[in-house]
């Protein structure tokens, strides 16, 4: 490697970063290596430089990067400067690790990354790191030379185990457990809730954004166990559950505001009500146990204005106003759940006119738990990302046509494209046919079910 920083080296570079260390956004678990060894031995050398600043832990099965990127725009407004990493990125690398203030955001520089990359390429080949090892040590010593006041930290794959979990944060947050990456963490919402649970610290407050009957007593028992060796608690069990908050079961001093905040953010998603319930309730602890200096009315405006201040891309994004199309990385049954319900809200509404769904996944997801969740009155356009873990466009177009043969749903309207790009010429052809036919027509596009399909969505439209 060269020890001169030029845009061509850096794309090359970057390159045989991901060849070298492939990352689980393109290989799938092959990249996956639970355990903090690596970090914890690579940290050192590196000198902590997480301990130059305060730390938000956030993890989750999903809307891990709304609640970061929320909770990063609502601390910016008070005039921090905030620390974000998150994955996985849409379009460019560097947007798992953005700094955030008052004016906006800025991405990790590219010489830094090329800096970095070149300083340490013998530790990692020695240390045989993985890809999101080597981008969280970035993204940890990046913030410490910025000299970010407070960073929020988004865990790749569960928490226990994950590369983020050397950290000791002043508030660990837990959006809510769901059945994702059940081959890594568990086949059970406690298995899963278990692994999450890892990031939970002894005397500092956790928020989980969602109850549920079956892993409410695994965070209850976690926040026990591990503070009850601590002195300053005197084995008080109140005092110890008094560190643990459950969202959805206390109301925020700024609670009444909530609905006139969700009505006018600018991620529109029908999940970010819940998404921002849980902000909400952390801004609440953090505030209350003088963590940070918090103040209302800046930092609910700072949230209403959330993807803009951040630069955070799709989620619920509008993406095209003629078509009108929408794209969201949701991908499980727990995330498509919200999409699809709101997708046929707003046909109901007469918020469109007709929906063209273009739908692809990657190979470990449960596709055949989703499909009933998909909308009926629909046209399908099946596709696939590029990369080792795509799901053939046919084999999830077969799917769904057996599906329907079994409930009696139409079938009229279902094609399959080998690549996005041809899929969504198709749905624009298809959006186009439908307005000549109609001129008052309003059809909504909708594009996910993987990350990578959006990805490549959006770089082909206005990336």
């Amino acid at each position: 490697m060269k020890e001169f920083f030029s845009e061509a080296e850096y794309e090359s570079m970057l390159s045989k970063l991901f060849v070298r260390f492939p990352s689980f956004q393109k290989i799938g678990a092959g990249a996956y290596k639970p355990g903090t060894g690596n970090m914890e031995f690579f940290d050192q050398l590196a000198g902590h430089p997480h301990r130059q600043y305060k730390l938000i832990h956030v993890a989750g099965t999903n809307g891990k990067g709304s609640v970061s990127n929320m909770l990063t725009s609502a601390l910016a407004s008070q005039g921090l400067k905030v620390g974000l990493y998150t994955s996985p990125h849409i379009l460019d690398f560097r947007e798992r690790m953005r700094v955030v203030d008052e004016n906006g955001f800025t991405l990790i520089p590219k010489d830094y990354v090329w800096n970095f990359v070149n300083q340490w390429q013998e530790t990692f080949d020695h240390l045989d790191m993985s890809f999101f090892e080597i981008t969280t040590a970035m993204a940890l010593s990046w913030f410490a030379e910025v000299k970010a006041d407070v960073v929020v930290l988004e865990t790749g794959l569960g928490g226990r185990l994950d590369s983020t979990n050397i950290v000791t944060p002043v508030l660990s947050v837990i959006t809510n457990i769901g059945l994702d990456h059940c081959d890594m963490l568990g086949e059970t919402l406690p298995e899963i809730a278990f692994e999450k649970a890892g990031i939970i610290k002894p005397k500092v407050p956790v928020v989980i954004g969602e109850s549920h009957p079956e892993t409410d007593s695994v965070f209850e028992r976690k926040v026990l166990y591990t503070n009850l060796p601590e002195p300053d608690f005197m084995g008080s069990r109140t005092a110890i559950m008094s560190l643990l908050t459950f969202a959805d079961k206390v109301e925020p001093s700024c609670w009444d505001i909530h609905e006139e905040v969700l009505a006018q953010m600018d991620l529109k998603g029908e999940y970010q009500r819940k998404n921002l319930r849980t902000v909400l309730a952390a801004l609440e602890v953090l505030a209350s146990r003088s963590l940070l200096r918090l103040t209302g009315s800046e930092m609910l405006e700072a949230i209403k204005h959330t993807a803009r201040r951040t630069g955070f891309r799709g989620r619920w994004e509008r993406i095209s106003d003629d078509p009108y199309v929408i794209c969201d990385i949701g991908h499980n049954e727990h995330g498509l759940r919200h999409n699809f319900s709101q997708l046929e809200h707003m046909l109901a509404e007469g918020e469109c006119s007709h929906l063209i769904m273009v739908y692809g996944s990657v190979a470990d997801k449960d596709v055949d738990a989703v499909l009933h969740l998909m909308p009926e009155n629909a046209a399908y356009v099946f596709t696939q990302a590029h990369g080792k873990r795509a799901l053939a466009a046919e084999n999830v177009r077969e799917r769904y046509l057996a599906f329907c043969a079994e409930t009696g749903r139409k079938t009229d309207d279902v094609y399959c494209c080998g690549t996005v790009v041809e899929a969504m010429e198709l749905a624009f052809r298809h959006a186009a046919s439908l307005k000549e036919a109609d001129e008052n027509a309003c059809p909504l596009i909708y594009v996910g079910g993987s990350t990578y399909v959006v990805s490549e969505a959006v770089a082909a439209l206005n990336g």
